[in-house]
């Protein structure tokens, strides 16, 4: 536990350049104190003191603005940075050193008694607003821009933006070995891009009479996955 409490501590070390110090992040950070505190529910949730864990749960909602449901399963090296407005679900896994940022949603859409949240993989960034719905998987190293709204599971070294989300292989994979995937200016624009390549076949077909000439459409592939060579991810 004390290990896996550092190693936390040292997570918003490396991911907040506004950080100054290692006491200042154990006892101003909200996200980190969010963090502890599901680690303590959870342990008590699996002893079955189910009650005491729910009701550490709340409080730790009340003084942090961070809902993690005690029987979510969360990896080392997560880091919940500016925490507020975050909703964790009873059956999301989050893996190691993820990052989640603040209004973010793992969430549920199912009523039944069974596996209804998401699985996140080792080493995702997830974006301020987004939301992660249902039982699906994401993939590792992969980046879920802001606001997007993930429905359906996403490859590992993918880049998901807009709503519904849009998948994109990125043309540079993401290393286990890189530094931390928060560079969230780099999102690409689908549609802006899509109408651009309609533009540009348009004034191709109005050329016809001329000749042919080579054209790559910017569109995703049968299985609903975007080109990472289009865009400058």
């Amino acid at each position: 536990m004390l290990s896996t409490l550092r190693r936390d501590l040292i997570a918003a070390r490396d991911r907040d350049p506004a950080a100054r110090s290692t006491l200042e992040i154990a006892l101003c950070y909200s996200g980190v104190h969010a963090l502890w505190s599901h680690r303590i529910c959870h342990a008590l949730w699996g002893k079955d003191f189910k009650f005491l864990a729910r009701a550490g749960a709340g409080l730790a909602r009340w003084l942090t603005g961070v809902e993690i449901h005690p029987a979510a399963i969360l990896g080392q090296g997560v880091f919940i940075d500016h925490a507020s407005g975050v909703v964790i679900g009873e059956t999301a896994e989050v893996g190691d050193d993820v990052t989640i940022y603040q209004g973010v949603t793992l969430g549920g859409t199912s009523l039944d008694r069974v596996k209804r949240h998401p699985t996140v993989g080792n080493r995702v960034t997830i974006g301020a607003g987004a939301k992660v719905l249902g039982a699906i998987t994401i993939g590792d190293d992969s980046r879920i821009g802001a606001n997007a709204v993930v429905v359906r599971s996403v490859p590992p070294n993918s880049v998901v933006v807009g709503v519904p989300g849009q998948v994109i292989a990125r043309s540079r994979p993401h290393l286990a070995s890189d530094r931390p995937d928060l560079e969230s200016a780099f999102m690409p624009d689908l549609l802006g891009s899509s109408l651009q390549s309609l533009l540009a076949r348009v004034d191709e077909l109005e050329l016809v009479v001329e000749g042919q000439k080579e054209h790559h459409d910017v569109r995703p592939s049968r299985a609903g996955v975007w080109s990472g060579e289009d865009f400058s991810i």
